[in-house]
């Protein structure tokens, strides 16, 4: 047997004494041992915090970015290595490509998120407030770096996506991890950071990996680490309870295991479209994994007039399904993690069949291809149905992490709310309806005690993603039992990582720090036109004052025969009786149109094209008779990199468009970008 490697201080290392051992979860053969004896955690946390977190602090959220997408497509290169190790886990092809190319599939998210955050180390964060009556002192918020490292404990059930979907979240904030997976799956986890370390794109000191205990780790974190942990509730709120993050009052994430509820709608009919996806998902998520999803459907909530049919068709359907070893083609359903797993879940099948009864399946009697049921951890399909639900409790609180859920009737949309959220806090919960009210009395009833709730109709069946499948960029977490924390969710979960600071100051102070130029600061004027200067060389804060033009009451006429926008206010004088308008008054898009007629320098030069227009607000109204001009600013340059060697070398630029009229009030003030092309053609 091979003893796993930890990869600490830079180096592989193996820890010391024989360490646990791991099984082949289809055969019950011995494969691999695992220890992390002899490593020192408050060593490799320092060396995250010093050596990967200074690297990752310095890179700028595109180039961390960047960073992700390569290290994404790496994996991607490399993923059939990962299913040949992930079959010995007990998952199927499905089930490792929902582990392996879904972890992927968050590194692309999260690198393409980039696009959402400026090219700078830190975040600035929301718009500038202003602080006083002459606009002389603001303020702002920027958002930088943690300087720890995230520490994350994950669950056995998914040794891949359990650990990609973190750290693409916490790299991309810039900040290191250590990551210690379930020992008991470790294996694949540890082929895969192999990779990513052989690989060299992560900077030194930004991954460490612990596939044995990490028992006292956490008695050396400081207030500036982040810890999440995946897994049961009971050890999660232990964790969670931990003197030193009480102390250091570090933030703690917690995602457990939830009692997760499938609701069929009172609208929804046998035959009809949601009636069969309701069935189809409901088998689904009883057998992808074997059941062994945090986000796994425990609870069917039926109407009781429809239980005999669900029951029937979801037995129906669930009798299709092949169990034994996941590398047969013809498998649907391979084993449990490992025979630990098959006990636990054992008994408390037991344990639920005290007060409900077993409608299909049956844990000693059940077919195996390809394997030897005894040898492996197996187990079939099980139904439950509980008549009196809301007597008979035991199905809201006691989990079996396994391909297990409980049939219950339901009367009134009331009652399924009620009943959802007997769970006492949930990752997930879905309803199939065809009735978009029902939809929403469900979803707000309901909401309060889940993290995530999907709608299922035939209307977006084809391209949903599922009940069980959390998306990179919506949060993954949930309320109460299901650990009250979040993951993912995009730009909300890069915040975690970050430290949100309120600065202060003058306008032009607070544009040097955030390089966001900021209403109000001193402006360079350019004697240059800045659409005669390629990306490098125009400055955050470079002014272009422009001509004027005298609004006339043709220009309004004409505009409104050009757009065919004919509202009242721009057109008849004799209907502004009870509006603010004193008279006719000129279109706020043409006022927007003549300022670009006013910035734009005409002949061909470095700028390529108009990106689009991020904000624009119309602000005083413009009679005919006014004079207008603008105050064209850079207000921030965003790098792009090559797509390809033949690319064209550019960046975006967005630009403050103030136009102001002959008293200097400002009457419109937008936002536009321009791609721009870079003098130096080889980067």
């Amino acid at each position: 047997m091979r003893q796993l490697e930890n990869y600490a201080l830079g180096k592989w290392t193996h820890g010391l004494g024989e360490g646990q051992q791991l099984f082949n979860a289809v055969t019950g053969e011995a494969l691999y041992t695992a220890s992390s004896r002899g490593l020192n955690f408050a060593d490799m946390m320092d060396y995250a915090r010093t050596t990967g977190g200074k690297k990752l602090r310095k890179m700028t959220f595109q180039e961390r970015g960047r960073m992700l997408k390569a290290l994404a497509l790496h994996l991607n290169e490399k993923k059939e290595e990962f299913y040949k190790i992930s079959y010995l886990t007990g998952a199927t092809r499905v089930d490792s490509w929902i582990d392996i190319e879904g972890g992927i599939g968050n590194l692309f998210a999260y690198a393409s998120l980039r696009r959402q955050f400026p090219d700078l180390p830190y975040y600035v964060d929301g718009d500038m407030e202003k602080l006083s009556k002459g606009g002389t002192f603001v303020g702002h918020h920027i958002a930088v770096p943690k300087q720890g490292v995230a520490i994350h404990i994950n669950a056995f059930n998914f040794p891949v996506w359990g650990m990609l979907e973190k750290i693409a979240v916490n790299l991309f904030a810039g900040v290191p991890a250590i990551v210690k997976p379930a020992t008991i799956t470790s294996f694949l986890t540890e082929a895969v950071v192999k990779e990513i370390v052989a690989s060299k794109i992560l900077p030194e000191g930004s991954l460490q990996l612990i596939c044995g205990s990490a028992n006292g780790i956490l008695d050396h974190v400081m207030n500036q680490d982040v810890v999440t942990f995946t897994g049961s509730a009971s050890t999660g709120k232990m964790l969670k309870s931990h003197p030193r993050l009480v102390q250091e009052s570090v933030s703690f994430n917690l995602e457990a295991d939830s009692l997760n509820a499938m609701v069929l709608g009172l609208d929804v009919k046998p035959g009809s479209a949601e009636f069969d996806i309701f069935i189809k998902e409901a088998a689904k998520e009883i057998t992808i994994k074997a059941g062994q999803k945090c986000t796994a459907v425990r609870r069917l909530i039926v109407p009781e007039n429809l239980i005999e049919a669900v029951q029937e068709g979801l037995s129906k359907r669930l009798a299709t399904t092949t169990i034994g070893n996941p590398e047969n083609k013809d498998v649907r359903m391979g084993s449990l993690a490992g025979e630990t797993q098959r006990k636990e879940v054992r008994e408390k099948v037991n344990a639920l069949a005290l007060s409900q009864k077993i409608v299909f399946g049956n844990l000693d009697e059940f077919n195996v291809i390809g394997a030897d049921a005894k040898k492996g951890a197996f187990m079939p399909p099980i139904l439950f149905l509980n008549e009196k639900p809301f007597e008979k409790t035991d199905c809201h609180n006691i989990e079996a992490f396994g391909p297990v859920s409980t049939l219950m009737p339901y009367k009134t949309t009331e009652d399924a709310i009620e009943l959802s959220r007997m769970g006492l806090g949930s990752l997930v919960s879905s309803i199939a309806t065809a009735d978009d009210n029902i939809a929403r009395e469900f979803v707000v009833g309901a909401a309060s005690m889940h993290g995530r709730i999907l709608v299922m109709n035939a209307e977006c069946a084809k391209e949903s993603t599922g009940h069980g499948s959390p998306m990179p960029m919506m949060v993954h977490g949930g309320p109460g039992r299901a650990g009250g924390g979040e993951e993912m969710g995009g730009k909300r979960g890069v915040m975690h990582y970050l430290q949100r600071t309120a600065i202060q100051g003058s306008p032009t102070t607070l544009t040097k720090i955030t390089n966001q130029y900021q209403y109000g600061a001193k402006q360079a004027i350019s004697e240059v036109h800045p659409f005669r200067k390629y990306f490098e060389e125009l400055q955050v804060g470079e002014t272009l004052i422009t001509e004027k033009h005298h609004v006339t009451l043709q220009d309004i006429e004409n505009f409104a025969d050009l757009s065919g926008d004919k509202f009242y206010a721009h057109m008849d004088e004799k209907s502004l009786e009870g509006t603010m308008f004193k008279g006719r008054v000129a279109h706020g898009y043409f006022i927007l149109s003549r300022a670009a007629g006013l910035f734009v320098d005409p002949p061909k030069g470095p700028v390529l094209l108009n990106y689009g227009l991020d904000e624009c607000r119309f602000i005083k109204p413009v009679y005919p008779g006014a004079t207008i001009g603008v105050r064209f600013t850079c207000k921030e340059k965003v790098d792009q990199e090559k797509k390809s060697p033949e690319d064209i070398a550019k960046g975006i630029v967005k630009w403050l468009v103030d136009v102001y009229d002959e008293t200097g009030d400002s009457v419109a003030i937008a936002t536009i970008l321009t791609m721009v092309k870079k003098k130096n053609q080889d980067i």
